[in-house]
């Protein structure tokens, strides 16, 4: 946001030519700033909650180093998806502090000297199949962390020896919302729907021999599933599904 549209807004509310909750209205819908190559969306979080996130795939590294600069400026976190370990090298230059999640491909930026963030709200639960499915369960339980949640992982619990699942039965029935990641034909998820309340997200990943279509027949059976509350997000959308679970469960937590 422009410091003089900003100034001039907040001059009109203190000499009461606007009402504060029209002002409120004004600043959600307030200019992104342009970078060229990008608008940053310097509002994101007063809509929705939390920064606009970066995907990193098919960015050059110096586009995500000047796109992560002004979210920061603003606040942060910053939460960059599908990025590389050498796009966390020339961050990492910048901003000593950068976390790398290799295996989600994930970097998380904060600002220098902030403090840790405060504990999380419990309540998210990530669940996948296999041990292949780690890759999409990670990048689910990661954006629900950074976004404020507590999550239990619950990995290489699929339906090929049911008995693994059935050992957190409990742990299932007392989340709020639960992501539930697999492929080949993804039946996990309508399982995992089957036996709690709370709202099941369903990740169908490329994990497969031929005939899984890289992760079609897994998304065509979550479609079709008989189980009730089950939700599905793109093929490989682990990013999708831990923030919808965390946004339900913050929401659970402030109703409570």
């Amino acid at each position: 946001m422009k410091t003089s549209t900003l100034r001039r807004l907040l001059e009109d509310i203190r000499d009461g030519k606007i009402e504060i909750q029209e002002g409120v209205r004004q600043l959600r819908r307030l200019p992104y700033e342009d970078l060229g190559f990008a608008k940053v969306d310097s509002h994101r979080e007063l809509r929705v909650g939390f920064p606009e996130v970066i995907y990193g795939e098919g960015k050059t590294d110096e586009q995500v180093l000047a796109i992560s600069e002004r979210i920061l400026q603003d606040g942060g976190p910053v939460l960059i998806t599908r990025t590389t370990a050498a796009c966390h090298q020339t961050l990492a230059a910048r901003w000593p502090g950068a976390e790398y999640h290799e295996s989600a491909r994930i970097v998380v930026l904060r600002k220098e000297g902030e403090p840790p963030p405060p504990a999380g709200k419990p309540g998210v639960a990530v669940v996948c199949a296999g041990t292949s499915d780690i890759p999409v369960a990670e990048e689910a339980a990661l954006t629900a962390e950074v976004l404020g949640n507590q999550v239990v992982r619950i990995y290489d619990v699929g339906v090929a020896g049911i008995h693994r699942l059935l050992d957190h039965v409990e742990t299932l029935q007392a989340a709020n919302a639960l992501v539930v990641v697999a492929g080949m034909e993804g039946a996990l998820p309508s399982v995992v729907a089957g036996l709690t309340a709370a709202p099941v997200i369903a990740v169908p990943t490329s994990v497969g021999y031929g005939t899984g279509l890289g992760g079609l027949a897994a998304l065509a059976g979550m479609l079709n599933s008989c189980a009730s509350g089950l939700t599905v997000v793109n093929i490989d959308n682990g990013f999708g599904a831990g923030y919808a679970a965390a946004t339900i469960n913050l929401q659970s937590n402030t109703g409570s």
